[in-house]
């Protein structure tokens, strides 16, 4: 799968190593049961290249430093590829000051967020980061798009592997509507509004009318807003509203801040935290005998021994398109 996408990302104007660096992180997606920002998005990826929102070859820069904080400009390079960059630059800063924050104006989807999560927390670093996005939900109570469903990622390491919170400000991310769609189910629980303003599980009808449940109804709405206004503000770049009125879903702000636990915390005392923590969770009684209670990110543990294991789930009609790009 990795071959496959470097080899299109080469003929589609990036260098040898960064084609590799932005496949694996698509392959990895994948691999990890996050397959509607793996191969389902390839595809889109590579149409936003040819109509120009994304510059293979551009790389981001520094506009501003003060002390933990800095402010870069992405100059509409790779999502995956600038919100790495930003994530090592976090780590650097943590490193220094004890913390550090980068907040990234004028770049790209970063596909799935969790990513820059696992690479932080696989380095010692706690990690909280999120973006905005094109206006794609309701406020609570409004009929039209006015927010973004802003993902937010908190993660923090556990044992050889992390504890990764990424979710997006939607009940559901587009993403995985699409998923479902394209597999013929329905939602687990009901996730917007279709045609005649009732609420539905069928991904379809939510994605037709674009009104999505906000997680949380009132506290997913509001928290949406408050994670735009601190991702404009703190980058310096393009708000929700501003993105909405271009002509497509690009030019985003984000911010990754890392946090150095060794640092602060000591080596063995937060580690000790975090697992009596898990332990104390994993001693919950599930209400459904069959259905463990998980922390999050244990799914990803699993989805990636079953695919290492049998093979990645692709659709047929999704790895066609793949090839014939």
């Amino acid at each position: 799968m990795k071959s496959v996408f470097s080899a299109v990302l080469r003929k589609n104007g990036f260098s040898e190593t960064r084609a590799d660096i932005c496949a694996g992180i698509f392959a990895t997606n994948s691999l990890e049961g996050v397959i509607s920002h793996g191969a389902n998005r390839f595809p889109r990826f590579i149409d936003n290249i040819r109509k120009g929102y994304v510059i293979p070859a551009a790389e981001p820069t520094l506009i501003k430093s003060a002390g933990a904080i800095e402010q870069w400009d992405g100059n509409l390079g790779p999502g995956p590829l600038n919100a790495l960059a930003a994530t090592e630059r976090a780590m650097d800063l943590a490193l220094q000051n004890g913390t550090g924050t980068v907040a990234m104006k004028n770049t790209n989807h970063w596909m799935r967020g969790g990513t820059y999560g696992w690479k932080a927390a696989g380095e010692g670093f706690a990690f909280i980061g999120w973006t905005n996005t094109e206006a794609n939900m309701p406020a609570w109570g409004a009929a039209d798009c006015r927010l973004g469903n802003n993902p937010l990622v908190i993660a923090v390491p556990h044992g050889t592997n992390a504890v990764v919170l990424d979710f997006a400000m939607s009940l559901y991310s587009y993403g995985k509507m699409e998923v479902y769609s394209l597999e013929g189910r329905k939602l687990p629980f009901p996730g917007g509004f279709n045609s005649h303003g009732e609420l539905t599980a069928d991904p379809a009808g939510i994605l037709e009318t674009r009104r999505t449940l906000p997680a949380g109804y009132w506290k997913g709405s509001g928290l949406s807003l408050m994670l735009d206004i601190l991702a404009a503000v703190l980058a310096g770049g393009l708000s929700t509203h501003e993105i909405s009125s271009g002509a497509a879903e690009y030019s985003l702000s984000q911010v990754f801040i890392a946090i150095s636990l060794a640092k602060v915390c000591g080596n063995e005392d937060f580690k000790k935290v975090i697992s009596r923590i898990i332990d104390d969770l994993q001693c919950s009684v599930p209400a459904v005998e069959e259905v463990a209670v998980r922390y999050p990110g244990e799914g990803v543990l699993k989805a990636r021994e079953s695919n290492l294991a049998c093979g990645i789930p692709v659709s047929r009609m999704v790895w066609d398109k793949i090839l014939s790009l």
